[in-house]
Formats: C-alpha cells, sequence, structure tokens
C-alpha cells in the first residue's frame, strides 16, 4: 500500500490525469460543434458531462474498479490476471478491450496537443495560420525523448498539473461568479430534456463522452501512485474539472443564439493578454497527458507480451525506475499513426468526430471483466453485481451507439488499427495454444538412463558442463520430444549436468522467486522460475545466480563434480540451447489454424527472437520443425 504524502499526491497529479484533465480543450467544443449556442444545449450538455463524470469516472472507476487491485497494479490485463479462472472465454474481452486501448493512443496525443496548439489562432497575429507543422513538431519530440526515459523530466509533471488544474478552477470559477445561474444544471432533469427534446441530442453523448475518456487510465495508472493517493486527489481534480466546464457553459450562455466557429470556449474564459501563456501552459498539459498514455501503451504491450498476447518485441528500461519500460516498435507504431493522424484531420474539430469510438469499447469489456471480479473475488451478492453490470453496460451502450455516429467521420481509422491490434493478440494467442497443444511430451524417467550413460561417456567430447534447456513442461517428470532429440541428436551433446529451465508466469506483476528439483540424480534438474507478468525475464543472469548458490550450499553434487571454472577462469562452463520453431511443409490444416499459425510466424520474421525475449546471451539456436497435422501417406511410385 503506497503511503498518501505531499509527494505522493504530486506525482499521481502528474501520471494519472493528463488525458482527462486536459479533455475541458475540445468537450464543449465538439458538444457545440457548428449548431447555434442555445440554453438548452448548453445547459444539456453541462448536465451530462456533470453526470457522466459521477457515473462513470467516480462510481465506476474510482470507487468499484479500483478496488481490482492485483498486488498495486491496475489495467485490464491486471483486472483479467485476477478473473481468467473464472471463465475461459474471459480472454476475448480482455485482448478486444485492450486492443482498443492501444488504438485510441493514437489519436490521443494528436487530438489533445493540437487542441491547445490551436488556441494560437485567437491571437489575432496567428489567425489563419495554420498549426499542422507546429503540432507535428510537438509530438515528434515527445515521442523522440521516450528512448531517454522520463524519470527526471517527469518530476516536474506534478507541479505544471498542479498549476493546470488551478488555472481550470480559477478561470472557471470567475465566469460560474458572473453568471451563476448556470449551476441549475446540476440537475439531470437538463440532460434529459437535451437527449430527449434537442434536435438530435442523443447524438451528442459521442461528444459528451469527451469528458471521461481519460478514465480508464485512472485504473491503468494503478500502480504509479496507490488507490488511496487517487481517491484524494480525484476530489480536487473532479472539482476543477466540473467548475471548468460550467464555467465554459457560462461564457457561451452570453453568447446565446451566436455560432461558436473558430472560437473556443476554453480560451473564451481568458483574457486576451493572457491568450499566449494558456497556450504554452495547455501544451504543456497536453504533452504530459501524451506522454502519460504512451508510457501506458508501452506498459499494456509488454503485459500483452508476458501473457502470450503479442508476439515478443525488444523492451528496454531507460532508467532505475520501477516499472518504466520503453519499447522501440510500439513507439515508432504511435508515432507513425499520430502524424498520420494530423496530416490527415488537420485541426482537432475534426479529430473530436473521431475520437471516442475506440474506448467505449474498451470502458464495456471492462465492465464486463469487473463483473467476475465482485462477484467471485468480493464475493458480492450476484444481484447487487448484475444490477451494477446492467446500469454501467445501458450507460455505455448508450456512449457506444451515439460514437457509431462518428465510424464514417473518422472512427473507422481508430477501429481499423483497432482490429490490426486484435489480430496481432489473437494469433498470438492461438497459435501458441495450438502450439501447446500439439507440442509432444515424453517422460523423463524413459531418457534417464540414456542420459547417464551419454554423460559418462568418454568417446563423446564433452559438448558443455552445464546444458541448459528452456522447457514448457509443467509436469515435473516430463519434457517435450524435441528437447530429448536435440540432445540425443546425430551428434550427441554430451554435459555433465543437464537443466531444464520452465519460466511461468504469475497473476502477480512483481512475483520473483524460483524452485528447484533433481529430476535424474546429479545429471538432470530443473528450475522452475516464478516471475511475475509485468517483469522482463532475465533468464540467464537468475540461471548464474542459482548455480552459485546450490554450488556455496554443496547441493546436488555440484560443488565437487563442477564448481565455478577452472583454475584458469572462475567463470561458469554453460551453453543455453534454445529450439527455433518453424512450420514444417508436411502439415496440412484446416482454415482456421492455417490463418493463425501463418499469421503468427509471419510476424515472427520481424520480431524480437526468444533467447533476447528471455534474456539470453549467446545462445545455440536450432532450427526445428513443427508437424503439427502431417500429410497423409503418398503413394509415391517410381517409374
Amino acid at each position: 500500500m503506497k503511503k498518501v504524502t505531499a509527494a505522493s499526491l504530486m506525482i499521481a497529479l502528474g501520471i494519472i490525469y493528463g488525458d482527462i484533465g486536459t479533455s475541458p480543450l475540445y468537450t464543449f467544443k465538439a458538444i457545440i460543434g457548428s449548431r447555434q449556442i442555445s440554453e438548452m444545449l448548453v445547459l444539456g450538455g453541462v448536465s451530462c458531462v456533470f453526470w457522466t463524470l459521477v457515473l462513470q469516472t467516480s462510481i465506476k472507476y474510482v470507487w468499484l474498479t479500483l478496488q481490482a487491485d492485483n498486488e498495486g497494479e491496475g489495467g485490464i490485463f491486471s483486472l483479467y490476471a485476477l478473473v481468467r479462472k473464472y471463465g475461459r472465454k474471459l480472454v476475448i474481452p480482455t485482448m478486444v478491450g485492450a486492443s482498443a486501448l492501444l488504438a485510441d493512443g493514437i489519436i490521443t496525443p494528436a487530438v489533445t496537443v493540437s487542441s491547445a496548439v490551436e488556441g494560437l489562432v485567437q491571437l489575432p497575429a496567428f489567425s489563419g495560420i495554420s498549426t499542422v507543422p507546429l503540432v507535428l513538431i510537438i509530438l515528434s519530440l515527445v515521442f523522440f525523448f521516450q528512448r531517454f526515459g522520463t524519470e527526471k523530466v517527469g518530476k516536474a509533471f506534478g507541479p505544471v498539473m498542479l498549476i493546470w488544474f488551478a488555472f481550470l478552477l480559477v478561470s472557471g470559477l470567475k465566469q460560474v461568479l458572473l453568471y451563476p445561474e448556470v449551476l441549475k444544471a446540476l440537475n439531470p432533469v437538463y440532460a434529459k430534456d437535451l437527449l430527449t427534446k434537442y434536435p438530435g441530442g442523443y447524438w451528442l453523448l459521442g461528444a459528451v463522452f469527451l469528458c471521461t475518456t481519460g478514465a480508464e487510465a485512472l485504473y491503468s495508472d494503478l500502480g504509479h501512485c496507490g488507490k488511496k493517493n487517487i481517491h484524494l486527489t480525484w476530489v480536487f481534480v473532479k472539482l476543477c474539472l466540473i467548475v471548468q466546464y460550467f464555467g465554459q457553459a457560462a461564457w457561451l450562455l452570453t453568447r446565446e443564439g451566436q455560432y461558436l466557429g473558430e472560437a473556443n470556449p476554453f480560451f473564451g474564459l481568458i483574457p486576451q493578454e493572457l491568450i499566449l501563456p494558456g497556450v504554452l501552459l495547455a501544451t504543456l498539459a497536453a504533452i504530459i497527458a501524451s506522454q502519460a498514455l504512451i508510457s501506458g501503451s508501452f506498459t499494456l504491450v509488454n503485459e500483452a507480451i508476458n501473457l502470450n498476447f503479442w508476439q515478443r518485441v525488444m523492451v528496454k528500461q531507460p532508467s532505475e525506475a520501477k516499472g518504466q519500460i520503453y519499447i522501440p516498435s510500439v513507439n515508432t507504431l504511435l508515432w507513425i499513426g499520430g502524424v498520420f493522424v494530423v496530416l490527415y484531420f488537420q485541426n482537432s474539430a475534426r479529430m473530436e468526430a473521431a475520437y471516442g469510438l475506440a474506448i467505449t469499447i474498451t470502458m464495456l469489456m471492462t465492465t464486463f471483466l469487473l463483473a467476475y471480479f465482485l462477484r467471485y473475488k468480493l464475493h458480492w451478492n450476484k444481484w447487487t453485481v448484475w444490477t451494477i453490470v446492467a446500469v454501467f453496460t445501458a450507460v455505455e451502450l448508450g456512449f457506444f451507439v451515439a460514437n457509431l455516429m462518428k465510424f464514417m467521420e473518422g472512427g473507422y481509422i481508430t477501429v481499423l488499427v483497432g482490429f490490426l491490434f486484435l489480430t496481432i493478440m489473437y494469433t498470438s494467442f492461438e497459435a501458441r495454444k495450438i502450439n501447446n497443444r500439439y507440442t509432444r511430451f515424453v517422460p523423463l524417467g524413459k531418457y534417464a538412463s540414456k542420459i547417464v550413460e551419454l554423460s559418462q561417456d568418454v568417446q563423446v567430447p564433452l559438448y558443455s558442463t552445464h546444458l541448459v534447456y528452456l522447457t514448457k513442461a509443467d509436469h515435473r517428470d516430463q519434457v517435450e520430444q524435441i528437447i530429448m532429440d536435440s540432445i540425443f541428436s546425430p551428434q550427441p551433446k554430451k554435459a555433465k549436468v543437464y537443466w531444464l529451465y520452465h519460466i511461468n508466469r504469475t497473476n502477480n506483476p512483481y512475483t520473483l522467486n524460483y524452485e528447484i528439483s533433481e529430476l535424474v540424480h546429479e545429471r538432470v534438474i530443473k528450475i522452475v522460475l516464478n516471475i511475475g507478468f509485468r517483469l522482463q525475464p532475465r533468464s540467464e543472469l537468475y540461471f548464474k545466480k542459482i548455480l552459485q548458490d546450490l554450488i556455496e550450499r554443496d547441493e546436488m553434487g555440484l560443488a565437487s563434480k563442477v564448481g565455478p571454472g577452472s583454475k584458469y577462469s572462475k567463470n561458469f562452463d554453460y551453453t543455453f540451447v534454445v529450439l527455433d520453431k518453424y512450420i514444417s511443409v508436411e502439415n496440412e490444416f484446416n482454415f482456421h489454424e492455417r490463418w493463425v499459425l501463418n499469421t503468427f510466424f509471419g510476424l515472427k520474421k520481424y520480431v524480437q527472437k526468444d533467447d533476447k525475449a528471455f534474456g539470453i546471451d549467446k545462445p545455440k539456436i536450432e532450427t526445428v520443425p513443427l508437424v503439427f497435422h502431417p500429410a497423409p501417406k503418398l503413394s509415391l511410385v517410381r517409374n
């Protein structure tokens, strides 16, 4: 449990509220759009925003979802890890939700930075000037500096966001005090009237939804801040957001009967002489929001890799800060996507029209998984659970249907990108299932005497003192047939000790321990490494540490037989053998298996190899054909 201190509260402000905290830049502008400003539109819009923040953010995420605390970590994969044993099909909504969240990550930095920078056009000197080049420069710099980590600059995020929220509060409060009648929109009747009486009012929910698009980040960043810090800071953040939205509504009511045009209600609250500082502050907040979302995408993909939902790609740790990682391929992908979005839409108004569709899907999937958590982990009454789920499903389905109107306005981009991510996740997960289903395991005892004989055969040259294989076998007495084939290949691999190394991913994010057992006396030893789904394996480093500990304790005869190195070197003599699999031409598949495996192995050519993914330096790589469905016997006749 993270302690609540002034520093921890400041960190929470800087890390998790960037997305939802910058939503006032574009939400009300999207609600008004090209419509004539009217009391029903303004009061109904701000009433919808208020109750959305109450229901979706405060109740669903801050109160309910944060209870799904997986050893201090949050996010859709952490939630899945908590409930996956209660339903085999829960993997599908998890992949759908995660894919949609990643897709939304492409458009969020673009729309946030664009909305902030476009404040410049409020100044006569910048009127009519395109902000696209400046937006592209800022986005590119944000993505470029990811490789260096954000530990140092991140310390400034909290103070900047504190100033930002104070700015929202003060500028909004000034307008509310000038037009206090706007507070009557706290009555949900105004929201109901907008949705039922205003022409096309229901479809405005797509714009209203923008006020809560960052709610998922509150849960995803739970591990960085802790539940209590989020609870306390949300009280302040929510107050600032609500006052700001009501301030914008008050400003709009003074312009009843007019059209918004190029104006932005957010910048309308700022005196002309403070527009430039306001733009700079908004841009800083937008950069922080983008940074938080990009870092969240890295964490999401890293978890996906460790849960077998993603092909293995290079993961770097740019600093010693816990949990801070950098994934070059994901960074490049998001940067290309963000640049494309800016160039394609040109301005934030058009981006807003496409924004939010994907995240509604993520929220629906989170609600589905949350139901299992409340029912089976917290043991809530089933009727209470299904009532809660029904309420939030109805609300989110309403948002989803309204957001469907955005599909042809550009929403199809995030849907297509989300489908691409879903394809990667699905094929990665299913290919490993198919591979595991057809992997042949054999009893180790069947080969025990043969292994001892090979190890003692003086006519066979020593291949390595320690020979290490990665194994997927869960059972103590089993091993893959391909490992035995590798040992007893036409050129047998003689070793003094054979090691079977099994990596077990745990549901807890930061588990790191091991179990060890002797399978064949002083010849075959099995290591089971239990490692959390947020940690990167460093298999070779762990192996050397385990081996050193065993020798120092004089266990399993290792000290007398295979001590560290020789009189010339204190280094251990060991070799990791990594079996690199490929699909044999002998296979015959049905359509589904052919598509899954061909897609999986096609993508595998461009991703990180197993040795680097598992933290192994310079292993011996052996290619192994996979034969899932052998072709029927051929009637091949010699002429």
